[in-house]
Order: C-alpha cells, then sequence, then structure tokens
C-alpha cells in the first residue's frame, strides 16, 4: 500500500518543498513544507507556481511515476479562465493539437463551461470592463511545460486562471486552498525485468 496527499495547492506557491533561489537572494516563496508537514512524501508531477489547483505527493516511486510520466498518458483535467469570449474555431484548434516551439500537443478534450464556484483568487484576477472572460475545461494527457497556457495563447486567448481540478479520478471536490487529504491506495506492481534474447 502506499500513501497518497492530494492537495489543493493556493496560487502562487512552488511545487516543492524549499526555495533554493528565494533562500539565496533573501527573497523566500511560499513551498509545500508551508502547508504540508508528512514526512517523504513527493510530488508525482507539477504545478506552476502561478496555477491553482490538484496537487498529488506519495511516498511510493513506483507510483509517483505512474501518475507523473508522459507515457502514462494519465488525464489531468484543467479549469481554465481565458481572456475574450472564446471561439469555436479556436476551440477546434485546441482539440486538434496545437504546433508550439516544442512540438505539437496532443488532441486535447475541451468545451466552454459556466464559471465555477471557486474561492477568491489573491490576488484576483485583473478585470477590465470592457473586455469578456470565458471558462473552458481542458483534458490533456501530456505535460508540456507551462502547456495549457501555451496553447490558449496560442489560439489567441491568453489564460488568465489556471485550475487543476483533476487528475485520474482524483479531483478537487472537498479540498479548499491549502487543505490536502490523504488516503491509501494500492501500490502499482514494478516492472518485471527484461530477459534477455539470445542472438
Amino acid at each position: 500500500m502506499a500513501t497518497l496527499i492530494l492537495f489543493n495547492k493556493p496560487y502562487r506557491v512552488l511545487c516543492q518543498f524549499t526555495d533554493e533561489k528565494g533562500a539565496n537572494d533573501g527573497n523566500c516563496r511560499a513551498t509545500l513544507a508551508d502547508w504540508i508537514s508528512i514526512p517523504a512524501v513527493y510530488p508525482a508531477g507539477r504545478l506552476d507556481f502561478d496555477s491553482e489547483g490538484l496537487l498529488l505527493l506519495t511516498d511510493d516511486g513506483q507510483l509517483q511515476h505512474r501518475i507523473a510520466s508522459p507515457r502514462q498518458k494519465m488525464p489531468k483535467t484543467y479549469w481554465v479562465q481565458v481572456e475574450g469570449d472564446i471561439a469555436d474555431e479556436a476551440l477546434q484548434r485546441l482539440r486538434k493539437g496545437v504546433a508550439l516551439k516544442d512540438g505539437k500537443t496532443r488532441p486535447a478534450d475541451v468545451a466552454k463551461m459556466e464559471p465555477p464556484d471557486l474561492w477568491p483568487r489573491n490576488p484576483p484576477v485583473r478585470y477590465r470592463e470592457s473586455v469578456p472572460t470565458s471558462w473552458i475545461r481542458m483534458i490533456i494527457t501530456e505535460g508540456k511545460n507551462r502547456q495549457v497556457r501555451r496553447m490558449t495563447a496560442a489560439v489567441g486567448f491568453p489564460t488568465l486562471r489556471l485550475v487543476r481540478y483533476g487528475i485520474g479520478d482524483w479531483t478537487l471536490d472537498g479540498l479548499a486552498p491549502g487543505e490536502f487529504r490523504k488516503v491509501t491506495v494500492h501500490a502499482p506492481a514494478p516492472p518485471s525485468p527484461r530477459r534477455k534474447t539470445r542472438s
């Protein structure tokens, strides 16, 4: 059995337990250590400093790999507030995959959604009366650096707020920002050793 922590990472919290850069320049940022004191657990994947929502941590290396590895194609669900009234053409481009500098993304499952019932963000998202915003639900199965933000920008609708709602079957439900829930799960079996074949 393995320990799994479901953590609702607040805005502007580093997805690590120490801030080496901040320690060097005297400008330390909030880290996971400010919220989680359970020993020997490590993030399974990452979530950007300026993104919010579900982060999974575990004490099991195999489970960590299964969650974080792009090869496993575990779906990650995001709620995304974008600048502008997003057009159907932009949604279609996201569904087909978007060309980024580091390669084309896999197709995303994308749909418009009503604004979710979320906690206030501090500081709040900038508001401009003359510019509408839209919310979309986006499900991706890979993890390029700042991928969702770059995808929405590439189709002309910059991301204003990004909340990861789910990873696989695990979700944020019942977790306020800074709260976590500890669960016990079956650890995946280690990979079988490959047999050498005779030439």
